[in-house]
């Protein structure tokens, strides 16, 4: 099932890849075929994950390369952490495709590299192995460099090498850091390794933790590792920017969760206030650096950097309740966000500027767009009763007892994104009816009615029963949150 979920998108990537460029057509309806069919075996996967159960559930895995001293294996798996992501995954991966139907430059290209991308994280959402998730974190580099500055705007070259630099950056060490856990090790299996933790290898563990963790903070990204993101946002078509902040962000936090924490709980445990300290200036200067953007597309980036200083901040909590807010977050934001970047590539269609200055009273000849950018923001800023608002509650109530300070700053941030949003909303939206723009009509296209009803599906669902989604993720996180009570009882 698994493998499946995985080749699904790399099949239809193939497939279209070779339709003749005059057949433009059936390039988008290949595409929206096989990311269907992906996003209907994550929904798949998502209902018959068992949660009573719990652990790495529809395992498919060999041995690839075994030798007397390490043995390197081929393995995919799912638990109550990868399953929603796998499912945001798959709901992206629909929408991106829907969002990109009017793409008329070399589609077939276009699409190959999206869904490869897609193939690629869910690589690393599903990898049970540490090269494995080292080499599908490697892949998802190349789709995003070509989609960026094949068909973004603006500096798009620019733009996609520094993405590509700063990851590689982080990569590199990350992989020194696998390397060496799993030679101290003998095994790169990360449940193997979860089970029994490296506790010395020929570094100091705390040099261990931060190499890898750097990687994963470089992809969440928090500050002062962030400057890559508003470039690739800005630069970048909407569908990469869906893609870019739903999913490829959450890479980081995934692999903060999945590998940092459970095989260096003691490192993680040291430097928990470091962490909480990134978390709140992410937070902090991400809300006031957001404020200051006069940019449609930069705006929703910075605000990016911001909200995932909330995933960062329940983590370094280092407890139940603060892990499965951070998991909330990944996932709730993913929804949000790139339901806003559609948002944006809608209004950025019909009136070819993204400067604030230049867009007002847009709601008088964009209703329905207006209402739905909105109902995006009011979601973003964390209103009751939508999905937003119970990640961030969660992540506040975990956060609070072992770091007030950085909790404070969370709540600042509140505060800060209501500000941008609010002021967004009435810059963009309201005031008088503008008569540049009466020729502006609101979309009766199908392709991008269903992208956006798509993501307000959830947004609305979880936030009014988010046990669909909280119940799942704390199954997920019951074994790294036991390593770390254990420890601190024992500090």
């Amino acid at each position: 099932m698994l493998t499946g979920f995985l080749l699904l998108p790399l099949a239809g990537s193939i497939m279209t890849l070779f339709v003749p460029e005059h057949r433009k057509t059936e390039a988008r309806w290949i595409a929206l075929f096989f990311s269907t069919l992906a996003f209907i075996l994550a929904l798949i996967i998502y209902v018959a994950y068992d949660s009573t159960a719990g652990g790495m559930q529809f395992v498919d895995s060999t041995n690839w390369i075994q030798t007397d001293v390490v043995t390197l294996g081929f393995g995919l798996g799912v638990d109550g952490v990868s399953a929603p992501m796998i499912l945001l995954l798959g709901l992206l991966g629909v929408v991106s495709v829907l969002v990109s139907w009017k793409i008329d430059e070399k589609p077939g290209q276009y699409f190959a590299w999206l869904l490869l991308l897609e193939s690629a994280i869910a690589g690393v959402f599903l990898s049970l192995d540490l090269i494995q998730f080292f080499l599908f974190w490697e892949l998802e580099l190349l789709p995003m460099f070509m989609l960026i500055s094949r068909w973004g705007t603006g500096r798009k070259l620019y733009s996609a090498t520094k993405f590509l630099i700063y990851t590689l950056a982080g990569s590199a060490l990350m992989l020194a850091g696998f390397l060496l856990l799993g030679a101290a090790g003998g095994s790169f299996d990360i449940q193997q390794l979860t089970e029994s933790p490296v506790t010395e290898t020929i570094l100091p563990m705390s040099v261990v933790f931060w190499a890898i963790m750097l990687a994963f903070l470089v992809k969440l990204p928090v500050v002062p590792v962030h400057t890559w993101l508003p470039d690739a946002h800005t630069d970048a078509p909407t569908a990469v920017s869906v893609m870019l902040a739903g999913v490829l962000l959450k890479m980081g936090g995934y692999g903060i969760l999945r590998i940092a924490i459970p095989l260096m709980p003691d490192a993680a445990l040291q430097s928990q206030d470091i962490l909480a300290g990134l978390a709140g200036l992410s937070i902090i200067w991400g809300g006031v650096i957001t404020l200051r953007q006069t940019d449609l597309k930069r705006l929703i980036a910075y605000s990016s950097v911001s909200h995932m200083g909330y995933v960062l901040l329940g983590v370094s909590a280092m407890g139940a309740v603060g892990f499965s807010g951070a998991a909330l977050q990944m996932f709730t934001h993913g929804t949000i966000t790139g339901l806003l970047f559609v948002m944006v590539g809608y209004f950025y269609d019909r009136t070819h500027t993204r400067q604030i200055s230049e867009m007002s009273g847009l709601i008088h000849h964009l209703p329905k767009g207006g209402i739905i950018m909105i109902f995006a923001g009011l979601a973003s800023l964390g209103l009751p009763g939508l999905s937003g608002f119970v990640a961030e509650l969660t992540v506040f109530l975990g956060a609070f007892e072992s770091h007030p300070i950085a909790t404070t700053m969370g709540i600042i941030g509140v505060v800060l994104s209501s500000g941008y949003i609010l002021w967004m909303v009435q810059r963009v939206l309201h005031g008088p009816a503008d008569p540049k723009w009466e020729h502006l009509r609101d979309s009766t296209s199908w392709p991008e009615w269903t992208a956006i009803v798509a993501l307000i599906i959830p947004i609305v669902l979880f936030g009014i029963y988010p046990a669909i989604l909280a119940e799942i993720v704390e199954t997920g996180l019951q074994q790294v949150s036991g390593i770390v009570t254990v420890l601190e009882g024992g500090i």
